[in-house]
């Protein structure tokens, strides 16, 4: 006998949704092949949204975007500086990346985490939250945007104060800048990971910490370095300028410190790769279910 909602030689109920994951799965072997729809297939039911590469591109852009207006607000500091005759002041020059990197995480972070340097990218796969086959493009494009932020500063002012370049200060040496801009980026990646993780709970205020980080670091390390901290920043202004020299402080520095903070973050909080720290770094970007995207 069967009962008022079920037909004789009728199978199971199918599961809610299940044309629509029948189709995203799909989608995903049709683009990027059996071998990655299998390892997707495998990964947590939290981590598809996320690792889903449908909306890479998408992804991708707002890192690129966001990366643009940051090195645009950081190097256009020093360059307006120059050009105004010191009529902006210091402390505007360090408050505009800080206040930047905020809005940009408050505006887009969800669709790629908002990286917008590439020690974040790394910090955040050594943690297990961002998978290591998207950190190269993540890195292409963040340095894209900030090439493309300098030649605007190029084509619109002139080579002007090697276009924002960050350099050891007069009287301070490649050394002490190598030293501060690696504790300073300790401080950063710490800051970043911290918020990040669902332990934490500050939601949107994460936003207000790492911008608030970054004017501190600023303030009282700027001087000394350039307070870069990212070496997108640095290497944006080397290329189009050009000025190379003690460039590679700028490049290595940075990484050191990355290393120093997922160090730290394991000590504070174990391993990473839970749903929290997985969603602040990868954005919440869900996976098509529809034919037109």
């Amino acid at each position: 006998m069967t009962g008022p909602d079920q037909q004789d030689g009728a199978g199971p109920p199918e599961r809610p949704g299940q044309d629509a994951l029948d189709h995203v799965e799909a989608i995903v072997q049709a683009r990027h092949g059996p071998l990655i729809a299998a390892e997707l297939e495998r990964e947590p039911v939290w981590a598809r949204d996320f690792t889903d590469l449908s909306y890479e591109g998408r992804r991708l852009f707002s890192e690129l975007f966001g990366t643009f207006l940051l090195v645009l607000a950081g190097a256009g500091g020093a360059v307006l500086e120059s050009v105004t005759h010191e009529g902006i002041g210091r402390g505007a020059e360090v408050t505009a990346p800080g206040l930047t990197v905020l809005a940009v995480i408050l505006f887009m972070g969800a669709v790629s985490g908002a990286h917008l340097n590439p020690v974040v990218s790394v910090a955040f796969a050594l943690r297990g939250d961002f998978a290591w086959r998207r950190v190269p493009g993540y890195v292409a494009v963040q340095v894209v945007g900030a090439v493309l932020a300098c030649l605007l500063l190029r084509a619109t002012f002139g080579d002007v104060a090697h276009l924002g370049a960050t350099l050891p200060g007069p009287g301070f040496s490649a050394a002490q800048a190598f030293v501060v801009e690696a504790v300073l980026t300790l401080g950063l990646v710490s800051t970043i990971l911290g918020t990040a993780s669902s332990a934490q709970n500050v939601g949107s205020l994460s936003a207000v910490g790492v911008g608030a980080y970054i004017v501190l670091a600023g303030l009282w390390a700027g001087p000394v370095s350039g307070a870069s901290m990212n070496p997108a920043r640095s290497l944006g202004p080397a290329l189009v300028s050009p000025e190379l020299h003690n460039l590679w402080i700028y490049l290595t520095a940075p990484l050191v410190g990355a290393l120093a903070a997922v160090a730290a973050a394991y000590m504070l909080r174990g391993p990473g790769g839970g749903p929290g720290g997985s969603r602040s770094a990868q954005g919440t970007l869900r996976p098509p279910t529809s034919r037109h995207l």
